[in-house]
């Protein structure tokens, strides 16, 4: 396959990233290092391949001494395939070598079928068009591709019994959704576990969360509401405590298989 570009707007920018930047003297790895991305993702971003996260154009224009002008261009760009409060943690999960996650009442995006994808994002509300929903299934499914790139990223998902029980799609679809999950699970680089309902786990009940580290030892956290996420780096110590609890307490890598083999067998 051959290199595949942004649209017009996104590769400007990134044109206008790279200006600044060799104006400021920078080299790509100061760069990368002070923004908290690869050097890879900065040039990325620079030749139009990825879009540049906010953030990114955020620190790049204090550092550069844009003052507001590189910034100014993420007015400009066009609709991305991801809502605007998760853009940010997307563009760094591509970066992660390690991903851990504790969902409590959905399968991990990462981990859904097709399927489960389209029933979840076709029947939230407030309603999206069609065009949308398409597009975030293409693009929730282009995230998996995660689970199988040549440098392995060490996962761990612990996934609490109700998001197991809920049949979305029917029970057709349930049924290859708890599949899929068996599949995955005997990936040597990915450890699944079920945390049971008779295992009671205060951490656990303070919703979902998502801890990753970049390959340049950059640590950050996703916890997650109903309209609210948090993202920080800020939190990653406490929270990564909360996960080491539930993992405890979660069923291991066979348990968690067998526990499965029966869900799907009763369906």
């Amino acid at each position: 396959m051959g290199e595949v570009f942004l649209p017009g707007n996104h590769r400007y920018l990134g044109n206008q990233f790279m200006m600044w930047r060799q104006e400021a003297e920078m080299s790509r790895e100061e760069v990368a290092e002070a923004v908290g991305y690869s050097a890879e993702m900065v040039r990325s971003v620079e030749q139009g391949r990825r879009a540049c996260p906010p953030r990114m154009a955020e620190i790049a224009d204090e550092l550069f001494g844009a003052r507001g002008k590189l910034k100014a261009g993420l007015s400009y760009l066009t609709r991305e395939k991801f809502p605007e409060r998760s853009k940010e943690f997307f563009a760094l999960e591509a970066e992660a070598v390690v991903l851990w996650s504790y969902q409590t009442m959905l399968i991990p995006g990462l981990l859904q079928t097709e399927e489960y994808a389209r029933a979840l994002l076709s029947g939230g509300r407030p309603l999206l068009d069609e065009k949308t929903v398409e597009e975030r299934v293409v693009a929730r499914l282009e995230r998996q591709q995660l689970l199988s790139r040549d440098r392995l990223v060490d996962f761990s998902f612990v996934v609490h019994e109700a998001a197991l029980r809920t049949p979305m799609g029917g029970p057709e679809a349930h049924k290859r959704q708890l599949m899929r999950l068996l599949e995955v699970s005997r990936l040597r680089h990915v450890c699944l576990q079920v945390l049971p309902f008779d295992r009671v786990v205060p951490d656990a009940l303070n919703g979902p969360m998502v801890l990753l580290e970049t390959q340049h030892g950059h640590r950050y956290v996703l916890a997650e509401g109903q309209e609210l996420s948090h993202f920080s780096s800020e939190e990653v110590g406490t929270l990564s405590q909360r996960y080491g609890v539930i993992r405890a307490q979660a069923l291991p890598s066979e348990e968690t298989r067998r526990f499965l083999e029966r869900m799907a067998d009763e369906l």
